[in-house]
């Protein structure tokens, strides 16, 4: 599978150039059932790169636009009466799917984003009296805009920590920024060809479960999690007024998950200290709350993370 992995790769990056951290995200969390929340300015291929994965894994796509009117109907799906038949019917919502792009999640108010988190959780939907379960594989990403805050509802942090990675998309480079735009102005992008299927996929998820993990490296990520709970107990004494709360217990399953993906993704089959290091941050930002002394200091998220990666002994 490894050489249709590279393929994959390839084919996505016919129409996203660049971005190679976020498409390694998206992989990851499409090997491990993990939700993802991608954060960035307008155009910087975020629908893009959702759309090229899946048409090179010719799996189904849907994009909502989330607006403070959206009903979380608008997303499940309602029961309908028919007046024909006289009978109710079931609509299926666009949750239906393998892909959601949940363009701008804080744009809509917290029914919709408690009926879209709740079945990201459960992976289950209930329309009136009947239940339907989604088929795997299914994968949200959810999309929200750093800036124009005004008329958003942010995510509570308890919805937050349903998302396994938060990815902060950047600019592109100079270079690939003419790229681009030489390639949209003459329609040049090649078309994406479907290099994997759902098979292929689950053959994928169960080599990335069977990548070697020792048992010192599920300690360490242990003590990175808890560093974030008790920071003096580490020796992070410099940091812990700047900690108001640390991060749950989903971080480490999803550390534990995301690792193994990471070192598959780098051809390895086994995890290594650059794994954990690698996804660390993505981890962990969205759900390390900081005090109102690091925003008074001007200290971010990251700079916390970075600090306990340096401070906590490597096995």
């Amino acid at each position: 599978m490894k050489n249709k992995l590279a393929l994959l790769k390839t084919e996505i990056s016919k129409q996203v150039i660049g971005h190679t951290h976020m498409v390694d995200a998206l992989l990851i969390g499409l090997f491990t059932n993990g939700h993802i929340l991608l954060e960035g300015l307008p155009g910087l291929a975020k629908t893009t790169a959702v759309n090229a994965l899946s048409k090179a894994l010719n799996l189904d796509f849907k994009r909502v636009q989330f607006t403070p009117d959206l009903l979380p109907s608008d997303i499940i799906g309602a029961e309908i009466y028919d007046v024909k038949s006289g009978n109710f019917k079931i609509k299926h919502g666009p949750i239906f799917t393998n892909l959601l792009l949940a363009d701008e999640i804080n744009r809509a108010p917290a029914k919709v984003q408690s009926a879209l988190l709740e079945v990201m959780q459960e992976r289950q939907v209930s329309i009136g009296d009947k239940s339907f379960k989604i088929e795997d594989p299914f994968l949200v990403l959810a999309t929200q805009n750093p800036i124009e805050q005004e008329g958003a509802y942010t995510l509570p942090e308890a919805q937050l920590d349903r998302f396994m990675f938060k990815i902060l998309v950047g600019y592109n480079s100079e270079a690939e920024e003419y790229e681009i735009a030489e390639k949209a102005a003459n329609a040049s992008f090649e078309v994406i060809n479907a290099v994997l299927d759902a098979d292929d996929l689950m053959k994928i998820k169960e080599e990335v479960k069977a990548i070697y993990i020792d048992d010192e490296l599920k300690a360490y990520i242990v003590r990175l999690i808890f560093a974030t709970r008790e920071p003096k107990k580490y020796g992070l004494d410099s940091i812990s007024e700047y900690i108001q709360f640390g991060a749950s217990p989903r971080a480490t399953i999803d550390m534990m998950k995301a690792v193994k993906a990471r070192a598959y993704l780098r051809g390895k089959e086994f995890v290594s200290p650059i794994d954990i290091s690698l996804s660390i941050k993505d981890i962990l930002r969205h759900r390390v709350i900081l005090s109102y002394e690091a925003m008074a200091d001007g200290i971010h998220v990251d700079d916390i993370i970075q600090k306990i990666l340096e401070e906590i002994p490597v096995p």
